[in-house]
């Protein structure tokens, strides 16, 4: 891993974590440090506005948005990747590549001077201004912000109740979430401010004067060293594509917008997970055919929606005519009166709805949707995301009477990166009670599944796992 600055920064812009991230750290077996530390919430917001997100109703175990800042985020996974012996270079950045039929070469700025590097792959990584991405070739389709809001980290004397706050008013929208230790993040939505351009310098001063226009005090906030300020635009932008022959595009590399509900860090961190077996697979060489292609396939539409509904949520809380006035207004209302409408949100804005291939949203047992992490008896850990750590397949056969196991010889050639288990279901789940045998991905979607009452059939593991080993 190449990491272009040589220290991490002290301030974090991103803060949210929602449950689907929460539950890929637990396939890798990492979630607790973050639950461990982090600030739960047990609701969302959409658009800023004051008809909450109740997140209790989830299929998860981890119902609620999790608060804890980014540069806490990246210090935990920094740790994982001491554990796994990954090496990570800092004030190593990359400058230019050249890829081939058989790998790519980088150019690299290091302390010691430039440096070539040859890899099998490259992931970009590096940002909405990605030299990876450029050096590629790949488009970056989108547009240029036409606005802009304030974020800041302050201490506050004088903190509304609870953990969060949501306010909306004529002349803007502000939310609040507490970080601990008596600070606070607000991000705020002045209308009287819209037009500052992004590069134009935030003081402490205009991050007052924001909440007492639009929250009527300034909730006692004190200017600290700690304290932290930024402007955010809505520039809005996708590559074009993910992928370019050897080299790929994740998180802000390969989508920007506004921190709408704070999806950003969660997006990029899906990207990663949905590549990372992937491209293991193709190194280790064993990828059947397509595997990699299938990473732009599934992520670009993901990417594409979260762009849509930050710009939804923008339309709502940044149109500061009377119409756009309205608008929120009734929107509010009706969110408020339809829980159907707050759950549909809510589902959405967790990650929890995110389906490949033929799943809809939300759609239990189809193909390519996601896997709870079902209750097991008689496996060799509690629960189905307690198999998922070596970042293999899973064959999961499910019977209360047993299940016929495949042939071991049919198995042997994958034993490299399938684990077959057997075990019942420990808890009632009407939506999976007619599956008899799941084949579970590594980033836990769903791969193939045989039902009750269908012939005995073997998993496609050709196209999944390739050609077995011999």
């Amino acid at each position: 891993m190449l990491e272009r600055r040589a220290e991490r920064p002290p301030h974090s812009k991103a803060l949210t974590i929602y449950p689907r991230t929460l539950e890929q750290f637990a396939m890798r077996g990492i979630a607790g440090r973050w639950t461990g530390e982090g600030t739960p919430v047990p609701s969302s917001h959409f658009a800023i506005l004051t008809s909450r997100l109740d997140f209790s109703f989830l299929d998860t175990r981890f119902p609620y948005t999790l608060f804890l800042p980014q540069r806490r985020t990246e210090e935990l996974l920094a740790s994982h990747l001491t554990e796994l012996d990954v090496p990570v270079l800092r004030d190593h950045a990359v400058t230019g590549l050249r890829p081939d039929a058989h790998g790519v070469e980088l150019d690299v700025a290091t302390p010691a001077g430039t440096a070539s590097m040859r890899a099998a792959y490259v992931v970009g990584c590096d940002g909405g201004n990605s030299v990876v991405r450029t050096a590629a070739g790949i488009d970056w389709v989108g547009e240029p912000a036409r606005w802009t809001s304030i974020l800041g980290d302050t201490e506050m004397a004088a903190p509304p109740p609870g953990r969060a706050l949501t306010l909306t008013r004529p002349g803007g929208s502000i939310y609040m979430v507490a970080l601990g230790d008596g600070r606070w993040r607000l991000a705020t939505v002045d209308h009287e401010t819209l037009g500052d351009p992004v590069g134009k310098p935030v003081t402490f001063a205009d991050l007052r004067a924001t909440a007492l226009r639009l929250a009527g005090t300034d909730f006692g906030m004190r200017e600290t060293a700690g304290t932290w300020l930024s402007r955010v635009g809505d520039e809005t932008r996708q590559a074009a594509a993910y992928r370019a022959g050897r080299v790929f595009l994740a998180g802000d590399a390969a989508h920007i917008h506004f921190p709408a509900g704070g999806q950003g860090l969660n997006l990029g961190l899906q990207d990663a997970t949905n590549l990372g077996w992937k491209l293991a697979a193709a190194v280790r060489g064993w990828a059947p055919g397509g595997l990699l292609d299938s990473y732009h396939a599934e992520r670009f539409q993901v990417g594409l929606d979260v762009i849509d509904d930050s710009q939804a949520q923008c339309a709502l809380f940044a149109n500061p005519t009377p119409a756009g006035t309205a608008l929120r207004d009734r929107f509010n209302t009706l969110l408020g009166a339809h829980e159907s409408l707050r759950r549909d949100l809510a589902l959405r804005l967790s990650g929890l709805a995110i389906g490949y291939d033929a799943a809809e949203p939300g759609s239990g047992g189809a193909v390519g949707c996601r896997v709870p992490d079902l209750e097991l008896r008689g496996a060799p850990a509690a629960s189905l995301y307690g198999l998922l750590p070596p970042a293999r397949f899973v064959l999961l056969l499910l019977s209360s009477a047993g299940s016929s196991r495949p042939s071991p010889d049919l198995l042997a050639g994958y034993r490299d990166r399938l684990d077959v288990v057997t075990a019942e279901l420990a808890d009632e789940r009407p939506d999976w009670a007619d599956a008899r045998a799941l084949l579970i991905r590594p980033d836990g979607h769903l791969a193939w599944v045989r039902r009750c009452g269908e012939p005995e059939a073997l998993p496609p593991l050709a196209t999944w796992l390739g050609a077995p080993c011999t």
